[in-house]
């Protein structure tokens, strides 16, 4: 009996065939392997009346439905038996069919102990469909997060330019008028300065969390810096980060770090009541890994229900090949790393 399992991308299937077997009996399709074991027990069925002493009368006496009995219960077994030989392969595909994970990528069958040509034929075309099915999905992500990014960037230059100009000559306007304006009334319009000017900074944290500045002009490396002290300042924990400064990636690679590392640490904020959190980005020998930690209550019972993020972080993280894992630490607390390998590692 064969079996199958889930390996990475390249991995060859098994030749075909089971232990035992004839080489001839395994290239015989499997519909007339079938054909072949239904008719050899219905073969020894016949030829177990004609050969057997025993008479049907009509009407049939009670001995005799019980002789009848038990021989219809030897065909159905025969039946269920060379039927079970023969589509175990098939049983065996289909659970491992259905532990193909989508947002796991790379992962192929490969059948265990051999089987059938057309099982093995079924494999194959099953993992070129999940081949051309990572492309396109890639390919499809890839333009749709490209126009995502580019829709930021036009509300964050929009909010900036528009917005943000706007509430500085409303606050520069209120300052005039509180020059000449009666004593009584400088007070409300020092409130309605101050709510212009605290309005201001929220469009602009709003545009930098849209598009960070930082990224663009200074690096991953420095925006990575710039988050942190938001996050911060904003949260009111501490949040520390060891960036090595010999990284180098892809813009698109770039953005896909900042963005798991942004969703991170908004994770951190929301939902894990933690005091310090820590962004990690080193060079392994094969690989590029962000790390996220924190001490707070540890991972979701389900990382990947709404509202923790953890999907998207797994979609963007398929645009650049790289997989992202949450961990819980010991002895609290939460680890989201993002690990991007390298084909050709540094000598």
């Amino acid at each position: 009996m064969s079996g199958a399992s889930i390996t990475r991308a390249g991995a060859r299937p098994a030749p075909p065939g089971r232990a035992g077997e004839p080489p001839r009996l395994r290239k015989v399709p499997l519909f007339w392997r079938l054909f072949a074991a239904y008719t050899a027990v219905v073969l020894v069925a016949l030829a177990a009346l004609v050969l057997a002493p025993i008479h049907v009368s009509v009407p049939t006496k009670p001995h005799e439905l019980v002789v009848l009995g038990l021989g219809a219960v030897a065909m159905l077994v025969g039946f269920f038996l060379l039927l079970r030989r023969t589509l175990a392969p098939l049983e065996h595909l289909t659970r491992a069919m259905e532990r193909v994970d989508p947002l796991s990528p790379g992962r192929r069958i490969e059948l265990e102990g051999g089987a059938d040509p057309q099982v093995s034929a079924l494999a194959e075309a099953f993992n070129d469909m999940l081949g051309r099915l990572e492309c396109e999905r890639r390919s499809s992500a890839r333009r749709a997060v490209a126009a995502q990014e580019e829709e930021r960037r036009r509300i964050a230059r929009e909010l900036h330019d528009e917005i943000g100009q706007s509430l500085t000559a409303m606050m520069l306007e209120i300052e005039t008028l509180s020059r000449t304006a009666p004593a009584e009334l400088r007070d409300q319009l020092e409130v309605l300065r101050e709510a212009a000017r605290h309005a201001a900074g929220e469009v602009r944290a709003i545009a930098r969390g849209l598009r960070p500045e930082a990224l663009d002009e200074l690096g991953l490396q420095s925006a990575l810096v710039a988050l942190a002290g938001s996050v911060a300042r904003d949260g009111g924990l501490t949040v520390e980060h060891r960036l090595d400064p010999q990284v180098t990636l892809s813009g698109e690679e770039e953005l896909v770090v900042y963005r798991v590392a942004q969703e991170a640490l908004t994770n951190v904020l929301r939902h894990a009541q933690a005091s310090c959190a820590e962004v990690v980005l080193e060079t392994r020998p094969d690989a590029v890994e962000l790390t996220v930690r924190d001490d707070g209550i540890g991972p979701p019972a389900d990382p990947a229900a709404p509202g923790t993020g953890l999907r998207g972080m797994r979609e963007r993280a398929l645009l650049i090949g790289a997989d992202v894992r949450v961990l819980a630490r010991d002895p609290r607390g939460t680890e989201i790393r993002l690990r991007l390998a390298r084909e050709d590692p540094p000598r």
